[in-house]
C-alpha cells in the first residue's frame, strides 16, 4: 500500500491575523526612533502577497529593503530594493516603488520574486518538496544609515490544513505520480489531473499541495523520464492518461480538470478529446494546437491511441466538451504559444473557452506566483531561452493564477 503524509499548520482564521512586527524600542543612538519593519501577514500559503512596511524613518529618508531565503541544495537567494520614505517616515512595499534595486515599479512582491542566488547561478528556486517539508522561510531585513537595523522572518506555506500526500505507483497503482488530497474540513472542490511537458518526471508538485489547500484533489502525474516509466517522450499510450483520470474521478464528482504544461498541453487536450465523459474542462499553459512528434524528435510518434500513433498535424478538439482555458506568454521563444493559443480558440469556437495573453512573458507564463527565477532549466536539455523577461512572467502568475483558481473554482 502507498504511504501517506500529512501536513499540518495553523487554522486559515489564525494566520489571517498573525503579523510580524520587529520593535527594538522607541530610540535609538542620538535620539533617532528606531526602524520598525511590519509584515503581514506573518504566515501565509506560498501564492498569497504579504504587505511590507517600514516605520520610523525621517522624511525622504532612504532605506534598503532586503528579502532572503534558502533553496533545497544550500543556495542562499537575495534581492533587495532601496526606497524613499514619505512624509511621515514610512515606506509601503505595496504602494511604492524602489529608485534602485532588483526590480522596478510598484510591486508588492518585487522582493519576492527577484531574488538572485549570492553562490552559485541556479536556473530557478526550487524549495525542499512540500510532501518532505511544508514550508520554508524569507527573511526580511530594513536598513537605513547608522541605525540598528531591522529584521523579521516569515513563513511561506504550501499547505492549509491537514492535506494528505500519498505516492502512486505503476506497479501498485498503474501510475507513477502523487496523489494530494485536501484536508478534510475544505469544502471538495473539482480534481485536478496535472502533469508537465518535455522535462519529464512527476509534474505539479508544488502547485498541488496550494489547489489541495482550496479543496481540489490532484494528481500529480509523471509519463515519462521517472520510475518505471519510458526515458522519453515517445509512444505514450492515451490509455495511461484515462487510468489516471479515472482513479482521480472518485475523488471529484466522476469528472476531472486537467491541466498540462508545453508538450503536456497535447495529451491534456487529447485526453479530453478522447473521453469528454470523463474530463469537465482543461487548463493548458504555453499550449500547442498541434499534435508534435516524439520528442527527442526522433521520428517516433509522441503518443498512442489503443495501439495506433496519434497523427501529427492539428489538434482534434470537436469532441471537447467542458471548457478550456488558455494562457500563453506573447514573448514565448521555445514555440509560438501565442498563435497556438489563438488556433485553439478558434478552433473551440469562442466562449465558455478564453485565452489569457501576457505580452512580457515567456514560456515561463506559469503557474503559481512569487517563487524567484533566475532562468527556465529545461532538464533534457539545460539552459534555454524561453522569452519573456522575470517582471513579466511574474505579472503573468500572479494574475494567471488568480484566474485559473477562479476557473475551477466556477466548476
Amino acid at each position: 500500500m502507498p504511504r501517506s503524509r500529512t501536513s499540518r499548520i495553523l487554522p486559515a482564521a489564525m494566520v489571517g491575523l498573525l503579523v510580524a512586527t520587529l520593535l527594538v524600542g522607541d530610540r535609538g543612538r542620538g535620539g533617532a526612533p528606531r526602524l520598525r519593519l511590519d509584515v503581514a501577514p506573518a504566515v501565509a500559503l506560498v501564492d498569497q502577497p504579504v504587505r511590507v512596511r517600514v516605520h520610523g524613518l525621517a522624511a525622504r529618508e532612504r532605506v534598503v529593503v532586503a528579502a532572503e531565503a534558502q533553496d533545497h541544495s544550500g543556495h542562499r537567494w537575495r534581492a533587495e530594493a532601496t526606497f524613499v520614505a514619505d512624509a511621515n517616515g514610512v515606506v509601503d512595499v505595496s504602494q511604492d516603488a524602489p529608485v534602485a534595486g532588483s526590480y522596478s515599479g510598484v510591486d508588492p512582491m518585487g522582493l519576492f520574486w527577484s531574488m538572485d542566488p549570492l553562490d552559485g547561478d541556479a536556473s530557478s528556486f526550487a524549495p525542499v518538496w512540500p510532501h518532505l517539508r511544508r514550508d520554508f522561510a524569507v527573511r526580511l531585513s530594513a536598513v537605513s544609515g547608522g541605525r540598528e537595523p531591522a529584521a523579521v522572518t516569515v513563513r511561506r506555506d504550501w499547505t492549509a490544513g491537514e492535506v494528505s500526500f500519498t505516492e502512486l505507483t505503476t506497479e501498485a497503482d498503474g501510475v507513477r505520480g502523487l496523489l494530494v488530497l485536501p484536508p478534510p474540513e475544505v469544502p471538495r472542490r473539482r480534481g485536478v489531473l496535472w502533469f508537465g511537458g518535455s522535462e519529464g518526471g512527476v509534474g505539479g508538485l508544488y502547485d498541488a499541495p496550494l489547489l489541495a489547500s482550496r479543496g481540489h484533489p490532484v494528481l500529480c502525474l509523471g509519463y515519462f523520464g521517472a520510475s518505471g516509466l519510458p526515458d522519453s517522450l515517445h509512444d505514450i499510450p492515451l490509455e495511461y492518461f484515462v487510468t489516471a483520470a479515472e482513479l482521480l474521478a472518485p475523488y471529484s464528482g466522476g469528472e476531472v480538470v486537467v491541466t498540462g504544461y508545453s508538450r503536456g498541453t497535447e495529451a491534456a487536450l487529447l485526453l479530453a478529446q478522447q473521453r469528454p465523459d470523463l474530463v469537465r474542462a482543461v487548463v493548458v499553459y504555453a499550449p500547442s494546437s498541434v499534435v508534435h512528434p516524439g520528442y527527442p524528435y526522433s521520428g517516433a510518434p509522441g503518443w498512442t491511441y489503443r495501439g495506433r500513433p496519434v497523427p501529427t498535424g492539428r489538434m482534434p478538439v470537436d469532441r471537447i466538451d467542458g471548457p478550456v482555458l488558455a494562457v500563453a506568454g506573447e514573448d514565448d521563444q521555445l514555440w509560438d504559444a501565442p498563435t497556438y493559443a489563438a488556433e485553439l480558440l478558434l478552433a473551440l469556437g469562442g466562449p465558455p473557452h478564453r485565452v489569457l495573453l501576457y505580452p512580457d512573458a515567456g514560456h515561463g507564463v506559469g503557474t503559481f506566483p512569487y517563487l524567484p527565477s533566475k532562468t527556465v532549466h529545461h532538464g533534457r536539455t539545460g539552459v534555454q531561452t524561453h522569452g519573456g523577461t522575470r517582471a513579466g512572467d511574474a505579472a503573468a502568475r500572479r494574475d494567471g493564477w488568480s484566474e485559473v483558481l477562479a476557473f475551477l473554482a466556477a466548476l
